[in-house]
């Protein structure tokens, strides 16, 4: 049985939760976000307090159902928190001439190419650059903001000789000696 599924979500002040069919809607102060249900998850909403439980089934199908209500409650937890404080991942670039620009919907890095990289962003999306080697990344959806870093940060990996690349900020990166004689 999902553990998960069985913690309630309490709506917060300013949210609006509805539900029609297969399909939940989640409205805040920064947007508006729809997701399908798994059909095999009831989710009850009583007091501004949503509940998930799996609908009734064989004693086969109950394992899968419990992993769907857990499934569904973790990502109605993250629209919510997505249309009230938003999603941000932060980066760093290490190295010498390492740079990020934001231009509009364009991510422009310097990283050690003979030539610019132009990210151009995904829709809901947007970026800041605090300084010439931070990017923050961020939005509402979760998987589209953690999609985005992953993809930045794919350009120039962080290596372990040196460390130089790009690193999420709190990302550890394990260093190896250099080669001994």
């Amino acid at each position: 049985m999902s553990r998960i599924a069985k913690s309630p979500i309490t709506i917060p002040d300013g949210v609006e939760v509805s539900q029609s069919g297969g399909v939940i809607t989640v409205k805040g102060k920064l947007g508006e976000m729809t997701m399908n249900v798994h059909s095999s998850v009831t989710i009850n909403n009583t007091d501004n307090v949503l509940t998930f439980l799996p609908t009734e089934t064989t004693k086969d199908e109950e394992r899968n159902a419990w992993a769907q209500a857990g499934t569904a409650r973790a990502n109605t937890f993250n629209l919510i928190k997505g249309v009230t404080k938003g999603w941000e991942k932060k980066l760093t670039l290490i190295g010498v001439g390492y740079r990020a620009q934001a231009r509009g919907k364009v991510l422009n890095l310097t990283l050690g190419f003979s030539h610019p990289v132009n990210y151009d962003l995904p829709e809901g999306v947007s970026v800041e650059t605090p300084s010439q080697t931070e990017v923050v990344v961020k939005g509402i959806d979760k998987q589209k903001v953690g999609q985005a870093a992953a993809e930045i940060r794919a350009f120039r990996p962080p290596e372990p000789y040196k460390g130089k690349g790009v690193r999420y900020t709190d990302e550890q990166v394990v260093r190896k000696d250099a080669k001994k004689k």
